[in-house]
Formats: C-alpha cells, structure tokens, sequence
C-alpha cells in the first residue's frame, strides 16, 4: 500500500465515521472530505470540482424538478386519497394496497417525498380501519425504497451505476433494465411482510377501536402521554373583576412568573351559551372578560391553580364545538428542513406560524430539560399545539413536503386539508409521461430528456419558479457532487483497484456469483449507516475494478450493487424514510432490523439467481 492510498483510505474512514456519527450533514462531511483531498495534492482542484458538472448530478436536479410538479399540481396526493378509498378495513388489505401504491409512485419521484405523502394518509386510513399505524408505516417506506429499483430515475445509486457503465466505456442499464428485478422484490418483500411480517412488526401505537367515536381529549391522549405534557393542559378563564382585562399576555407576566403559557383564546362574552372557535395568540393579545384560555403549565400541580392572580379554573366537562377547540399536531422535520441546526427559539415557530411547541422527540424518545434551545434535526418530532384556523393553513402550506412532514392530520383538518387537482395536472402528467417516453426508447440522452421535462414544467406553470431553488434539495446534490471526487481519488491512487483484489481474493476464487454476492453485502452494509447515494459513489468503481480483475462483465456486479444501495431496511438511520416512520410508528430501533435483515437476506437471494439471467457475466 503506498502513502496516497494509505491517505484516501484514512479521509474515507474519516468520512464514513462522520457520516455515522451524525455530527454533520452529510453535504457539509463530503465537501471537507473533497477539501482534504486537495490539500493532501491527492487530487488537482479541477478533478475535485469536475463533481459539480458530472451529468449525474445535473440529471437528479431535473427529476427533483419533475418530481415536484407532480406534487404541485395535486397528482401525488391524488394518488394517496385514492389509496384511502380503495384500501378497505381489512389490515392485510391496507398493507398489501399500500406497498402496491407507494413503489410506483417512488419509482417516479423521491421516495423522501412519496412518504411524505403517503404518510398521513396511511395513518388516517389506519385509524378508521382500526389497525394501529405500527403495523403498516415500516411495509410503506420499505415500499417506498423498493420503488427506486423499479427504473433508472427511481434513486440515485441507479443513475451512479449506468454512468458508471458509460465512463468504462460500455453501454449504460436502460430506463427499464432494473425493473424486473425491482418487481420481483416487490413481490417477495410484500409477500413477506403480508404473511410472517405482520408478527414481526408490533402493534406500538394503539389502534383506536373501529366506529369508536373521538371525543375531544381521546384523539389526543396518546400524543399527550409520549410528549410528557399530561396534566400539563388546562383551561382557565377571566372571570368579569379580573385585574387582567385589557392587559396584554407580555404584561401580564403569566409565562415568566406563573409558568403559564397561553395557547389560544376563546371568546366567551358574559351572556353567551358557548365560547367562540379558538383564536391564535402572541405577546400583544389582550384578556377580554369572560375570555377561555388553553394554557400550558409549567408546574403541573393542582394547587398552584389557585394561586394564579385573575383567573379561574375550568370544569374539564366543559364541551366545546369539535371545530372549535385547541389541536394538537404532530411533525417532522424533512432533510431538506430550514429549520435544521436551529432551535424552536431561533426559528421562531410560535410568531412564524401562530403555533406553540408542547415537546420534541428525537428518535422516538423525549428530549428533556430545555428542548426549545436545542438544535434541531433531520427527524425530529414536534408537537404542535394551535386553533384549527391557524393549523389549517399550515398543513395546507407544508403539503408539498417541505419543511417539515405532517404525520397524522385530525379529523377537524381533513377537509381543510385535502387538495384538489391543479388545472394544470393533464399538462404535467404529459410532460412526464413524454420525458418517460422518451428515456425509454432512448431518443435523447437521459439527462437532456429530465431537463427539457423541468423546464417545460416551469414555463407551462406546473411548478412555480420561484419555489424550483428553494425545494431543490441542495444537500443530496452537494453530496454526489462532493463525493465523486473520492471515488476519483480511489482510482486514481489505486485504492480501488486494491479493494477490488482483496474482494476478488475473498470471493473471486468461488466464482463471479460469489464475487456478486461479496459485493451485494459490502455494499448492503454500508447503505444502513451512511446514504445510499454515497454508498453507491464509493463502491461502483470498485465493482468495476473487481469485474476486470476477475474478466467478467461488470453489468451484473453494477446491478447488484445498485439493488443493494435500495436495501437500507434494517435501522431507523439508513434511510431519511426509516426516519420520517420511526415516531409516528413508535418503532424501537430493533424493529427495523427484526422484519428488514429478512427481506435484505431473500432480496441477495434473488438477485443471486435473478440478475445473471439478464446480464450473463
């Protein structure tokens, strides 16, 4: 081993660690990585740059693009209310429709962003069904993953291993060459997941009992109980001699005194049968006599009630109109999130969305002590407590998967929420059934078909300019952008070629199905710890590094590599779709790993017997 490969070896070691660690994103662990390579003269500054004008990265922008103009224009969600209607109560059936829904429509944009869709309504679904939401979100995003290997543009690591094919000079995978290998995965994961699945994966969260009316607090209980503030919501109201009337909440000293946080107002003149709808507050608000308040308290204890100047507590039985009352909602933040790296302080949720932060989950479990200054990241729940006309609007703006995922919408929102068709939608369903076309048959080059696809896009208004930089996600394309360079120094050095021997030495002496199986592991290994697309970066010169030496086809080895990318089943951290399930499932980190290691092990199987069928070594 010579020095600079000594040296590439320690920088990937390095990146993977930090990849791992989560200590930084992704993007930002790439580009030092890029940075460390040109400072070590391993690579010249135009080799660590050429990244940024590789068509792979030009081509994912396009489809994020054309991606976005099937959620713009309503189609995407069109899909997830057919879902709801088609799937029936029967829990074999949700979970079967569901997988069968959700590959598809993955197949043609993000799976990110197809869960972020299909999310809420699943668990909608799930609860009129009376199946709890644990037994069904793990088989959506494994879907959703599986979905990527069912064409070229399906994820990433696809287009990394057909470019791949074309800088060895070789003819690249067409736009349906992984899509009988994809189906067949399909087949056995919901084959799986239907039959012995269903007793791997457990029932965390509670179904709630078919026909069972919701009352005002039972739709809440659940979400109360695991953001730890039970007992901590309350009402009161000002009562006519109240000193407060007039004052404003920030005069009034509540929250730095008492420890009260005023969450919403309701209106309830003297002489009025029931308070008014509950309206939004901030600092300026001013108490009215006969005012109901939704309060959180900091202090849970009862007699604290007592002592509070100019307020009353409320009987629990007092009804209110189910319209009327204080939501609760429960959200993640996706990996494209402005927010991420901020605290709830910093990016001011309760001024910027008329909204108030109850609690936040990272991971499934509780953050203690200050959370609202604590950075946030990827993944992170948020429960969100606001009046219905504030909440609507919010669930309607974050519709497109934006800054963060609404993972279960109330029943008082739902028809708020839901969204019709853009009068554009046959426009943009044309665009990309022609841009599909036209891959398929091979008339342009790939690239150039997805970026005449965005572009007509954008003029015909099926996706809004102004939104097209703004939802593009940056980090995914830095981070192939940035990790192509490693690769580059890899072969460069030959750190590749000495990888590839030590896998040849390993598994070639077997035989290339063996060597095909070695590389399908590797590759499934690191997929669960760092992202796909990275993965697939490092090991596609590999692969072909290892098809050579052995003097096999490379196709095969490709292939494999990049179904093995897709397979990031078996924890919470392989994939931003494990994490968008893992709270409103209530998974433990075990449950990705009990039904997922089983369907990675049948998904080497097949693509043993399968892919050498269609591309013979």
């Amino acid at each position: 081993m010579t020095l600079e490969i000594g040296m590439v070896f320690a920088i990937l070691a390095a990146t993977i660690v930090l990849f791992v660690s989560d200590r930084l994103r992704l993007d930002v662990t790439a580009l030092l990585a890029l940075l460390a390579l040109v400072l070590s003269g391993i690579l010249t500054p135009a080799e660590a740059t050429a990244g940024f004008g590789d068509t792979t990265v030009l081509l994912i922008a396009a489809l994020f693009v054309v991606g976005d103009g099937l959620l713009q224009t309503g189609v995407a969600e069109a899909l997830g209310r057919w879902l709801g209607r088609i799937a029936g109560a029967s829990e074999l059936r949700i979970l079967v429709t569901t997988m069968l829904v959700v590959a598809p429509l993955s197949a043609f944009i993000s799976s990110t962003g197809t869960v972020a869709i299909m999310l809420p309504v699943v668990v909608t679904v799930a609860r009129r069904a009376g199946v709890s939401p644990s037994k069904l979100l793990i088989p959506m995003g494994y879907a959703a993953l599986i979905g990527g290997m069912l064409t070229l543009i399906g994820t990433p690591p696809n287009i990394v291993a057909s470019e791949a094919l074309v800088a060895a000079g070789r003819a690249p995978f067409g736009f349906f060459s992984f899509t009988p290998i994809g189906a067949l995965v399909l087949g056995v994961a919901v084959v799986l997941l239907a039959s012995v699945g269903r007793r791997l994966l457990p029932a965390r969260v509670e179904p709630v009992a078919r026909g069972q009316p919701r009352s005002d607090q039972q739709p809440l209980s659940e979400l109360i109980r695991a953001y730890g503030v039970e007992g901590a919501l309350t009402r009161l109201r000002v009562p006519p001699a109240s000193p407060l009337i007039g004052r404003s909440i920030a005069e009034s000293e509540l929250t730095t005194r008492f420890g009260v946080t005023v969450l919403a107002i309701h209106a309830w003149p003297p002489g009025r049968a029931q308070p008014g709808p509950a309206q939004p507050v901030s600092a300026a608000t001013r108490f009215a006599a006969g005012d109901l308040l939704e309060v959180q308290l900091r202090d849970t204890q009862g007699e604290r009630l007592a002592t509070l100047p100019g307020l009353d507590p409320v009987p629990p039985a007092t009804s209110l109109h189910p319209d009327a009352g204080l939501l609760l909602l429960e959200v993640a933040l996706t990996p494209r999130s402005r927010y991420i790296g901020q605290s709830v302080i910093e990016a001011d949720v309760r001024n910027r969305f008329g909204v108030h932060v109850l609690g936040v989950q990272r991971l499934g479990k509780l953050l203690d002590g200050d959370y609202a200054h604590t950075p946030l990241r990827f993944g992170d729940t948020l429960l969100v407590a606001g009046p219905a006309a504030t909440l609507a609007p919010l669930v309607r703006a974050q519709r497109y998967y934006g800054d963060f995922v609404v993972a279960t919408v109330p029943e008082e929102l739902e028809e708020a929420e839901a969204q019709q068709l853009a009068p554009r939608w046959p426009l943009a369903v044309a665009i990309v059934l022609l841009m599909l076309s036209v891959m398929a048959t091979s008339l342009l080059p790939t690239v150039v078909a997805a970026l005449l696809a965005a572009l007509a896009l954008v003029l015909t208004g099926c996706v809004r300019l102004s939104t097209v930089y703004t939802r593009m996600s940056w980090e995914s394309l830095v981070l192939i952008a940035a990790m192509l360079p490693l690769a580059t120094a890899l072969q460069k050095t030959g750190g590749a070629e000495l990888i590839a021997t030590a896998l040849v030495g390993s598994f070639g002496s077997f035989g290339p199905l063996a060597l095909m199986g070695g590389v399908f592991l590797l590759t499934s290994v690191l997929s669960q710890f760092i992202s796909n697309t990275a993965t697939a970066v490092l090991i596609m010169p590999i692969a072909l590094q290892a098809a050579s030496r052995l003097g096999v086809a490379p196709e095969p080895l490709l292939m494999a590599a990049a179904i093995a990318a897709s397979t990031a089943f078996a924890t919470p951290v392989a994939s931003p779709v494990n994490t968008l399930v893992l709270a409103p499932g209530g998974y433990r980190f075990t449950d990705y790993a009990r039904a997922g290691v089983p369907l990675q092990v049948l998904v080497l199987a097949l693509c043993l017997v399968v892919v050498p069928l269609l591309f013979p070594f």
